[in-house]
């Protein structure tokens, strides 16, 4: 799918690019993790019943660990090895976490997850066949929450990314002050798998809002947007 002609990736202004390079070297020297931030958002907004949690996407285990301090039992699901297996080496002999190296696809739509949670996931996956499988897993009043990557689709939303651009390095220097010198792999933890986002933030939240009735779509700074939805209760 060709990029949009508002990515500043595709620019040809050599001071824009100059600029972006100087940015990718700060930030490379003061990183954080962009997901991790958003757990917070997730926790706040869990359902009063929790009781089963599928964390689409499970990495290894940040945001079980912290699903499982909010009460629940939680299955962590990673289509990729590796990550499954770091997870599961993580929760080894607690009950309540179960580890699962499968797709999203592959889970039973029987309704049997009071939460979904996917974190920097759902642009692993096709969108709305996605969703519609999450609607089937969830059981009523269940919720889905998201917190996604997508393509730049319009105007405001290159001008979000600017401003996250040069927000990004100052928090990136409030919580990592000491330059880094690690690259990936070197502390022995897996390496993340990563993929560009197919779909924009407005194709994202018009298939969402379709597919989901009702559900929430909300355009964030750090490139990222958070996506709610609630199950209809029986």
């Amino acid at each position: 799918m060709p990029r949009s002609p508002f990515d500043p990736r595709t620019t040809t202004s050599s001071l824009v690019r100059a600029g972006g390079r100087w940015l990718g070297r700060v930030n490379a020297r003061h990183p954080w993790n962009h997901n991790d931030h958003f757990h917070g958002w997730v926790l706040r907004r869990l359902p009063r019943r929790r009781r089963r949690a599928l964390d689409v996407g499970c990495g290894t285990g940040t945001l079980v660990h912290r699903l499982r301090r909010a009460g629940t039992t939680v299955v962590g699901l990673d289509a990729d090895g590796p990550m499954a297996a770091a997870t599961a080496a993580r929760f080894a002999g607690d009950p309540g976490v179960t580890t699962r190296h499968a797709r999203f696809e592959d889970v039973p739509a029987d309704g049997s997850f009071d939460v979904v949670t996917m974190v920097a996931s759902l642009h692993h996956m096709d969108l709305e066949p996605a969703l519609r499988h999450a609607a089937g897993v969830l059981a009523p009043g269940g919720r889905l929450l998201v917190v996604g990557l997508a393509r730049i689709g319009a105007p405001r939303d290159l001008a979000v990314d600017l401003v996250s651009s040069f927000a990004n390095p100052v928090v990136g220097m409030v919580r990592h002050p000491r330059r880094a010198d690690v690259t990936p792999g070197a502390d022995g933890r897996p390496v993340v798998p990563v993929r560009d986002a197919r779909e924009t933030y407005g194709e994202v939240r018009e298939t969402a809002r379709r597919v989901l009735p009702g559900a929430r779509f909300r355009r964030r700074l750090f490139f990222r947007y958070t996506l709610e939805w609630t199950s209809p209760a029986t």
